[in-house]
């Protein structure tokens, strides 16, 4: 019987299935792509690296962080989805067992910035409450699929979601 994969466009349906098969085998993309997606990004000022593949309403946001124990600033790339002036952020680390790095960082220093696209936004980040999480979840998952699998693999975790409020 189709699923609701199946009404997605090509695009979308082959990004789910890579991401899927590269997950299963234990594969995660994360650190490796991260530094020249995030150069590349910079450098377009948002014009290439934004878009998740076969997703256009998804965009890739570069949320930067302090390491929680190091110090050092980074800066991930992560699906971002909007409501008014909040952005939602989703530790899904690809449902891999662990939280992303990322989380704990924002936890230990949650003034921050979010780059979406050419705009930079002063933003504060907090985990979603539970009654959030489940307002969120829905929508994350209507324009992102591949978080129910993520979910999946990711067995007993949770995946927090991380709502990115504007500060003064």
């Amino acid at each position: 019987m189709p699923g609701p994969e199946d009404r997605l466009p090509l695009a979308a349906r082959v990004t789910l299935s890579v991401s899927e098969a590269l997950n299963r085998r234990g594969i995660y993309m994360g650190r490796r792509s991260t530094k020249v997606h995030v150069a590349v990004y910079r450098w377009s000022r948002g014009r290439i690296g934004a878009r998740m593949p076969g997703f256009p309403e998804v965009p890739i946001v570069l949320v930067d962080h302090v390491g929680a124990r190091s110090g050092r600033r980074r800066t991930s790339p992560l699906m971002g989805h909007m409501a008014g002036d909040v952005v939602a952020v989703v530790a899904s680390k690809a449902g891999q067992p662990t939280h992303p790095a990322w989380l704990h960082n924002l936890k230990a220093h949650p003034e921050t910035e979010v780059q979406i696209g050419p705009e930079v936004r002063r933003v504060r980040a907090r985990l979603a409450s539970e009654a959030e999480r489940t307002e969120w979840w829905p929508r994350v998952v209507a324009r992102y699929p591949g978080y129910e699998f993520y979910e999946q693999l990711a067995g007993d975790r949770m995946m927090p979601v991380v709502l990115l409020e504007p500060r003064a």
